[in-house]
């Protein structure tokens, strides 16, 4: 039979109150008590409710995050760490706390979706995540809500960037001031981000009358710095014209981009233009100064936030629905 907290205290002669502040390392507690209590619960596989109130309420005013770090940014990253304190901050001034979806508690290792029957969670935001794995597909069909600010599934309502936009504002930036060899760096095209800027440059350029090609293009084979860094080494070394235009899919990338052409003999802007994608907070701070697309992550935040309440409130259905989100071109001194 499943113990609770109350059979927990009793076994180890102490409140239910001083259990629950162990387990949730909170409170202060000794650490033989605190230690002696872990030892047992780990013993006896000991998962906790939450809270009591959740079992008698409809709502858990809890709402669970994951994020699937297949960037290896972790909680850093730049972009999605913003968008994630944007959602946080809207769905707290309503009276949620948010809670982190993670494959362990303890020793026991739990699906995503059992995670979440164990914290009783209201909703979900999924911020990164892999379509292709059985913990997020399992997650997605279940009759919890969800919502993303990466990943497209039935489903599944996604908000995102109007990545077409921001190609055709960077593109349409180089062409007007007379680039005619342009080329763009591209993180791992196993990201939709990534995948989807790469064909919408494709089509903006053949739409203009330039011709596309592999030499137009370097995937790089991580997401950050160094990544671009090695793609704009490869693109060099396969273009024969240097090209006098790169579009970074990142500002993480476009650092990288620019300290390669430098190091290259390469002046930026003189000889090449960057221009990156994200306006992250180091950007404008970079030398030169990062042209970039700005995504509007708090903006992407506060409709995430929304429309998961709408989905928990029943006002919206849980239908596969896509909204993207306005970006807007910010010119600095790495462009001419």
């Amino acid at each position: 039979m499943k113990k609770t907290i109350y059979d927990v205290a009793k076994d180890m002669n102490l409140s239910p109150g001083t259990i629950s502040k162990i387990l949730h390392n909170k409170g202060n507690v000794n650490q033989k008590t605190r230690d002696r209590v872990l030892n047992y619960v780990k013993e006896i596989g000991f998962v906790a409710d939450y809270s009591a109130r959740i079992l008698k309420a409809k709502k858990s005013s809890t709402l669970g995050i994951v994020f699937s770090d297949i960037a290896h940014f972790g909680l850093e990253h730049p972009f999605f760490s913003s968008v994630l304190q944007h959602f946080k901050n809207y769905v707290e001034n309503l009276g949620y706390e948010i809670v982190f979806i993670v494959n362990r508690i303890g020793e026991q290792e739990l699906s995503y979706l059992k995670w979440c029957k164990v914290k009783k969670v209201d909703g979900v935001l999924i911020v990164t995540g892999n379509i292709n794995k059985p913990n997020i597909i399992e997650l997605v069909n279940s009759d919890i809500p969800s919502v993303s600010v990466d990943i497209q599934m039935n489903n599944l309502i996604t908000v995102i960037s109007d990545d077409d936009l921001g190609i055709k504002l960077g593109v349409g930036y180089a062409i007007q001031t007379g680039l005619k060899h342009l080329c763009c760096i591209p993180g791992p095209l196993t990201s939709r981000a990534y995948y989807e800027r790469l064909d919408s440059f494709k089509r903006v350029l053949e739409g203009n009358n330039f011709v596309f090609n592999d030499k137009n293009y370097e995937e790089a084979e991580s997401y950050g710095f160094t990544g671009g860094y090695n793609a704009t080494r490869r693109l060099l070394d396969k273009n024969e014209e240097r090209p006098d235009f790169i579009f970074a899919f990142s500002d993480e990338l476009a650092f990288g981009v620019i300290r390669c052409l430098e190091d290259s003999g390469y002046k930026v802007p003189e000889d090449i233009s960057v221009i990156g994608y994200d306006d992250v907070y180091f950007a404008k701070h970079f030398s030169p100064a990062l042209t970039t697309i700005r995504q509007d992550k708090k903006e992407i935040g506060e409709v995430a936030a929304q429309k998961l309440l709408d989905m928990i409130d029943e006002k919206i259905l849980p239908k596969p629905f896509v909204e993207r989100i306005p970006v807007m071109l910010v010119v600095r001194k790495s462009t001419i």
